[in-house]
């Protein structure tokens, strides 16, 4: 909402709170709580949970963060603007307070994917900062990104290290192949020219990852299984009608999850 709008506008019908606070990127969604539940699946601890409840309030504060980005970048500061500060202020916060306490519990070392993905969250919040955030670069980036908390969360719990890339090489994997996918449905259903090769390439990328870590002993081979027929399915879909955006939300994040147990419980 921009600052000549009023709040009861039809078209602005959300509250300022929840406009500035709630992602509107339902995807995003799934692709949090994918790797925070991989990982508690694997190596639950006290710390682990600590860990993917910050990953989840991360990709909450993403939201007001981009916001105040993006109206600083445009040399201005409104209404939301001040709002979106304060919200942002108080889930970093919550944030830094989860991560000490994770810190205090854990049984093992877990920053080093956390720092190896801090790049990652800067190219996203990069292209946030210039509205540019529905490119294919950020989504990729933010989603790889934060499957890190994956294999932090199986550090915590003192697990080995080659299982921890393993985990988040299977679930950069899957965020690969859906959002490829999902980007080419999409765009055919609203009827704009895609190529279902960007879609094929994905699928190939993510399998090649796991078929990897897999050879190396990584992770079981019950999570190349999940992710091939996962890639399969979407090589299949990719080429019919595309579907409502709603359904194939729910559909992808059922895949999802079925993706994250097979591999969870086979690797735990």
């Amino acid at each position: 909402m921009n600052g000549n709008q009023s709040p009861t506008d039809p078209k602005h019908q959300r509250s300022l709170l929840r406009q500035v606070a709630i992602p509107a990127e339902h995807g995003g969604w799934s692709l949090t709580i994918e790797p925070v539940l991989l990982g508690l699946i694997v190596g639950w601890s006290p710390s682990g949970l600590a860990l993917g409840l910050a990953a989840i309030l991360a990709f909450m504060a993403r939201t007001p963060l981009k916001l105040v980005l993006v109206d600083r970048w445009r040399g201005r500061w409104l209404a939301r603007t001040t709002v979106a500060a304060r919200v942002a202020m108080i889930e970093i916060a919550l944030i830094v307070a989860l991560a000490v306490l994770a810190v205090v519990g854990a049984s093992g070392r877990f920053w080093p994917p956390l720092v190896a993905a801090a790049g990652l969250v800067g190219i996203e919040l990069w292209f946030d900062m210039r509205s540019r955030s529905r490119r294919l670069v950020p989504e990729l980036a933010g989603a790889i990104g934060i499957g890190s908390v994956a294999a932090a969360i199986v550090l915590a719990n003192a697990m080995r290290p080659s299982l921890a890339l393993g985990l988040w090489v299977l679930i950069a994997a899957r965020s690969v192949a859906a959002i490829t996918f999902v980007r080419v449905q999409l765009a055919r259903a609203k009827g704009q020219s895609s190529s279902v090769l960007i879609s094929d390439i994905g699928q190939a990328v993510g399998v090649a990852g796991v078929v990897i870590v897999c050879a190396l002993g990584w992770v079981p081979i019950a999570g190349l299984v999940a992710v091939s027929a996962l890639s399969i399915f979407h090589l299949v879909s990719v080429r019919l009608a595309p579907k409502p955006a709603v359904v194939l939300g729910a559909l992808q994040t059922a895949l999802g999850l079925i993706v994250v147990v097979v591999a969870g419980l086979t690797a735990a």
